[in-house]
């Protein structure tokens, strides 16, 4: 609903839009993109994918026309090799929610390449982090490195909480990742299930946390350079905190 009703993670995106050097491509790891190996987004005309139910029409409507690019795609997929990782390039994906929604109000001229990469929920953080780090060198080359999830995401407590109250969990969560991430403790970061306060109930499954590991290792060092913007908490248990990594 975000792409209909903006909020204050809608205003932190687009002021991140302004605020960064513009980018001259945009590779994006969703947590909508769920594959058992990595796959890269190789159309050169993406669709918008609308991979929801019961929503306002008015949603369905919006479109992120924004090109893709076969020339990254295959840049990607020659990365992920160095690395020592194989790849699959699906010329048909088009952009998932996880993609066009933050897009919309980044760059709403939609006139940038974006190519979506996927992440896989079976390999844990450390697999998303050595993703990330292989495709770090993108940023020497202006391409700007996006992982598009959620720091809690527990849609059980969606009803508990939507009218009024904060889940208990949420802040100690979020506060504990930024003491980490401003931290540069990668070791704990990647060992969250065991270290953070609360993460079985910040995350029953982490697929959502994922793609934070692909841009920590996106940083491409030890130094993370960590920024966190605070965009609030939705319905009391989905924390929008955005975070800046790299100097």
């Amino acid at each position: 609903m975000h792409a209909l009703q903006a909020g204050r993670v809608g205003e932190c995106w687009a002021r991140l839009g302004r605020d960064l050097p513009r980018p001259r491509a945009i590779v994006v790891a969703s947590a909508h993109y769920l594959m058992r190996a990595p796959c890269i987004g190789g159309a050169e005309k993406p669709e918008t994918l609308h991979d929801f139910g019961g929503f306002p029409d008015a949603l369905y409507r919006l479109h992120y026309p924004a090109p893709g690019s076969a020339q990254l795609a295959n840049a990607i997929a020659r990365l992920y090799a160095q690395a020592g990782i194989e790849a699959h390039i699906e010329a048909d994906r088009g952009f998932d929610h996880g993609v066009w929604t933050p897009l919309l109000y980044m760059y709403p001229e939609a006139d940038i390449p974006v190519v979506s990469v996927s992440i896989q929920p079976r390999l844990g953080p450390e697999h998303q982090f050595k993703l990330g780090r292989a495709l770090a060198s993108l940023r020497e080359q202006g391409v700007l490195l996006i992982g598009s999830g959620s720091i809690t995401h527990n849609l059980h407590d969606w009803r508990t909480y939507q009218d009024g109250g904060e889940a208990p969990y949420v802040r100690p969560f979020t506060g504990w990742v930024e003491d980490k991430l401003h931290a540069d403790d990668i070791a704990a970061m990647l060992d969250y299930r065991k270290q953070a306060p609360f993460a079985e109930h910040a995350h029953p499954t982490d697929e959502h946390l994922l793609p934070l590991f692909f841009a920590m290792g996106a940083a491409g060092g030890d130094a993370l350079h960590a920024q966190r913007i605070d965009a609030g908490i939705d319905a009391g248990m989905m924390a929008m905190d955005v975070y800046r990594f790299g100097q």
